[in-house]
């Protein structure tokens, strides 16, 4: 095997997310001499990012003064709520908004949009970004810390021969690692095993949202409005919530978000969704109109209990990827933002840039203030939704000040075994608007992986697939992934786990959810993965 070639800098960022793109950005206006470079295993920048996505320009403000002169592509500032709570046929809506939720002030974005923007002003200042590198594995100095990353190679078959447009990925080293990886990073689960991050924090917590752009026709829109519900279709001891936001040119963003630490095995995010699309508040605003992107990505919800250890030898977290998201407010970006601004300072205040007191620093800022104060919101409604309801209004009434703080137990935990599940009611109705199905869905997303390479979800015991799991939950993971990655066959090699690597759009529910925890997410190829368009 030939030497690796080795590419060196003062600083690397994994992810070109808004975390990642605003730390380099901001580290450097600071320190202009520092090399740095954002790597992303997307194909182009924005590609990966999917978000809701309501914005707080406060963080923006201070990174980029002027950004409002020239604002990203998709950019609408919000002009009225509306907060309902849904029954099959009908609802009602709150006459007061949510403080958290009062979005006066703030804007309607494409995430993927807005980090699509931020690069080349990155690059403005010298940072350099690579798209379409995957960070397959950290690298280890002599000490053990964290010293960089290899990127994962390019051209290896299923079988792990090396095809003829093999290339050998490369190191990338550096100082200080950064990992802005978004919510459940590949490098980021290991580093935190492998250095004790958890050790004093709860497991974190996801939700898993998926979204959807659609075009409708002329009149509908009403650029700006902002729309939020809870209830159906989700029962009373699942946590779920949607959100419209309407955009300019006849667009609107629709989404569902599902909490992962559902119960009822049968439950299947994806269907949650297409059914709150057949609400009659929402099927007439989306007949007649055509979807033009989808996609789904897991959510950080664990908050301020959750939380690990940010830095390690060699490396820090900021953004998703640390667990920084608002849940109340459904908002992350203006903390992933903050976040990256903050790492950027604690580096360049120092002569050589190192990642020691990051946590601490971070806990000392109002970043973790604002996740403090919401910290029993989400953990509230782990005992139904009526109890959670009154604890949120306690919680707000009181800016968290309560003397107690509600743990959280890892989401997988949660999962009833089919015998002992509660079956609740599910109440759907027939579905007409497309997608049909999730395989429509994934076109949708436009997600490529090349066939012929090492499947890159690594199921370490497929006995258990189809023995204990088929027995004690009837395979989950057939429900829970929202692109059919996962199936049970039965041909003349038996019953058997199929894995539809190709369909998968990197959402990592299934490296969160399943029950035994011997599915694991990895990098494929660079490139790879969903092309989302302005989600």
């Amino acid at each position: 095997m030939s030497e690796r070639d080795v590419m060196e800098y003062d600083v690397v960022t994994v992810g070109a997310g808004p975390a990642g793109l605003s730390f380099a950005i901001r580290l450097k206006q600071l320190k202009p001499e520092l090399s740095v470079c954002v790597i992303e295993k997307a194909s182009t920048i924005g590609a990966h990012i999917l978000s809701g996505a309501v914005i707080e320009p406060g963080p923006l403000d201070e990174l980029l003064p002027g950004w409002r002169d020239a604002p990203p592509p998709v950019c609408v500032p919000a002009a009225e709520d509306e907060f309902w709570f849904l029954t099959k046929t009908g609802g009602t809506k709150f006459p007061v908004i949510p403080p958290g939720m009062a979005n006066h002030g703030n804007f309607i974005v494409s995430l993927g949009a807005m980090c699509a923007w931020l690069a080349p002003q990155a690059e403005a200042l010298g940072v350099e970004i690579y798209p379409g590198f995957a960070a397959a594995e950290p690298l280890f100095d002599e000490a053990g810390a964290v010293c960089g990353v290899r990127i994962g190679d390019m051209g290896v078959a299923k079988d792990g021969s090396h095809k003829p447009g093999y290339t050998q990925g490369i190191d990338i080293r550096a100082k200080v690692t950064v990992l802005a990886e978004g919510a459940r990073g590949h490098l980021t689960k290991q580093l935190i095993r492998k250095f004790g991050l958890d050790a004093e924090s709860d497991p974190q917590n996801y939700s898993i949202g998926i979204k959807e752009l659609w075009q409708l026709p002329p009149g509908r829109v009403k650029p700006g409005k902002i729309f939020h519900s809870f209830g159906w279709p989700a029962d009373s001891m699942t946590y779920g919530g949607s959100f419209i936001y309407h955009l300019a040119d006849d667009r609107v963003a629709i989404g569902y978000v599902s909490g992962l630490d559902y119960r009822d095995p049968q439950y299947q995010p994806y269907e949650a969704f297409q059914q709150f699309k057949h609400h009659p508040l929402v099927k007439p605003l989306l007949e007649g109109g055509t979807i033009l992107s989808a996609g789904a990505r897991a959510i950080v919800t664990g908050g301020w209990q959750s939380l690990p250890k940010v830095d390690m030898p060699g490396a820090l977290l900021i953004g998703d990827t640390a667990g920084l998201l608002n849940v109340p407010k459904v908002k992350g970006t203006h903390q992933a933002i903050r976040s990256g601004m903050l790492a950027a300072e604690h580096l360049a205040a120092q002569e050589a840039p190192a990642a020691a007191g990051f946590d601490a620093k971070l806990r000392a800022s109002p970043v973790m203030a604002e996740l403090r104060k919401v910290r029993n919101i989400k953990p509230g409604f782990k005992k139904g939704l009526w109890f959670g309801l009154v604890n949120s209004a306690w919680e707000t009434a009181t800016a968290g000040l309560s003397p107690w703080t509600w743990r959280c137990k890892a989401d997988w935990n949660s999962l009833q075994k089919l015998a002992e599940a509660e079956k609740p009611k599910r109440d759907y109705v027939e579905r007409t608007l497309a997608p049909r199905d999730r395989l429509a869905g994934v076109y949708f997303a436009a997600t490529e992986h090349d066939e012929d390479q090492p499947v890159h979800l690594k199921v370490s015991n497929t006995d258990i697939c189809v023995s204990q799991c088929a027995e004690e939950y009837g395979n989950p993971c057939q429900r829970f992934c929202p692109a059919g990655v996962y199936e049970i066959v039965q041909d003349e090699q038996g019953k058997r786990l199929q894995i539809n690597a190709a369909n998968c759009v990197h959402c990592k529910t299934c490296d969160i959810k399943d029950p035994y925890q011997i599915i694991t997410w990895v990098t494929p190829e660079g490139g790879s993965g969903p092309n989302y368009q302005n989600l």
